[in-house]
């Protein structure tokens, strides 16, 4: 009896410092680091792989070091040139220094989310409706730039920036459809007259090679006569060009 209580009174101090130890415990994935406090006070980062904290005096918080992307809810722009419209983005965004985004910051994701809201509304704020439309990568660019630079302290690389949709009221999509339109007819008159100018070039280059050489004329008479005769059974009585020019029918 006695050996029994004996080997108890050894088992539980045993058991109390396995459970103290597998308490301590901490498995860090590879795309994760551990931020440690040590009685409130940071003192240092556990990389991945097995790890252990001193129970009741350590802490550690584990943060996610792989990229997030994060909607931003539309958002009420009014452009430079007052055109009210709605427009909503994606950011991509990752940690890479642990201690950072939880010492410098409550909430990095949160905290990320609510400056990217604000920054679109600025950055949008400042170009035209057509400088949105047209040149988008820009304005992706300078939003990145902004919100990079400002959740560096957060020890947060912003990756990228993507503005997703934009909603134009329906009265500013008619006057962008009649816009367009017109532009489309001038390019087209633009073209119609380019062409009738290079033909009048060419005609004219035609009469001097014809005017310098009397039997290309000819030639080109015949050759007529030939294109007309082609299409069916017509009957052409040909009439010479001596004969023309001696009516004087044709300018000499």
């Amino acid at each position: 009896m006695t050996d029994f209580f004996g080997a108890l009174g050894l088992l539980i101090p045993l058991g109390i410092l396995v459970l103290a130890f597998l308490s301590g415990v901490r498995i860090v994935n590879e795309y994760e680091n551990g931020v440690v406090f040590r009685l409130g006070r940071f003192v240092g980062l556990k990389r991945a792989g097995f790890r252990w904290i001193i129970p009741f005096v350590e802490r550690i918080v584990i943060i996610d070091m792989r990229t997030v992307a994060r909607d931003v809810p539309p958002q009420d722009v009014i452009t430079k040139d007052n055109v009210s419209v709605k427009v909503n983005a994606v950011v991509y965004f990752r940690v890479i220094h642990a201690d950072k985004a939880v010492l410098q910051v409550e909430d990095y994701l949160y905290a990320t989310s609510q400056l990217a809201q604000t920054t679109l509304r600025a950055i949008l704020g400042q170009v035209e409706l057509d400088q949105l439309l047209s040149e988008r990568d820009r304005v992706n660019r300078d939003i990145q730039k902004v919100l990079d630079a400002h959740t560096d302290p957060w020890g947060i690389k912003v990756s990228n920036v993507e503005v997703k949709h934009i909603d134009l009221p329906v009265e500013m999509q008619r006057a962008i459809a009649r816009q367009a339109e017109a532009e489309r007819e001038r390019r087209a008159k633009i073209i119609a007259a380019e062409g009738e100018h290079q033909a009048a070039e060419k005609l004219s280059m035609a009469a001097e090679v014809l005017d310098r050489n009397p039997i290309t004329l000819q030639l080109r008479y015949l050759q007529t006569l030939v294109e007309i005769t082609g299409g069916g059974n017509q009957t052409i009585i040909p009439i010479p060009l001596d004969l023309i020019r001696a009516l004087g029918l044709q300018p000499k």
